[in-house]
């Protein structure tokens, strides 16, 4: 039998994007703490960002989350393309993340030229093509117009 996934019993209905939630918290053998978080840019089933638009996204959020927040791993785009798994060292509260997350989509949508985006040449990339940073900027400004909220079944916006 397979491992059930937190995320998969989740329902998708329920949830108000744009949010930040806490997945899980792990913790390893040598009491090092692991934290996973949901960053939904939009609302499930209802839309979902173009896929050059998330890469760029993507790579913006690499470095602007690592500037942020400290212990950053990783930060990976959803297949369904509604957001990004945030997987960190240790801790933070969901405020604290989407404070961060609001801080560099802000970035994004006003400040990033192209000469921002990492990772975006042949060697770097794995599908390099597939960018778009006008997609990235709507993308961002759309998102922090709307606000994003620590609670993902109600809107308390951070």
């Amino acid at each position: 039998m397979m491992a059930k996934v937190e995320s998969f019993t989740l329902d998708h209905t329920k949830v108000k994007a744009p949010y930040v939630r806490l997945i899980t918290e792990e913790q390893g053998q040598h009491g090092d703490k692991i934290s996973n978080y949901d960053l939904r840019l939009v609302q499930p089933n209802v839309d979902a960002i173009p896929t050059a638009g998330l890469h760029t996204i993507e790579h913006l959020l690499a470095g602007l989350l690592r500037d942020q927040l400290s212990g950053v791993i990783d930060c990976s785009p959803f297949g369904c393309r509604t957001g990004f798994h945030l997987i960190t060292w240790g801790q933070h509260s969901t405020t604290e993340v989407a404070t961060a997350l609001k801080a560099a989509l802000t970035t994004i949508a006003t400040e990033t030229t192209w000469d921002d985006v990492q990772g975006t040449d042949i060697y770097s990339c794995g599908n390099y093509k597939d960018h778009s940073l006008f997609s990235a900027k709507e993308w961002a400004q759309k998102i922090v117009t709307e606000g994003i909220s620590d609670q993902p079944f109600e809107r308390h916006v951070v």
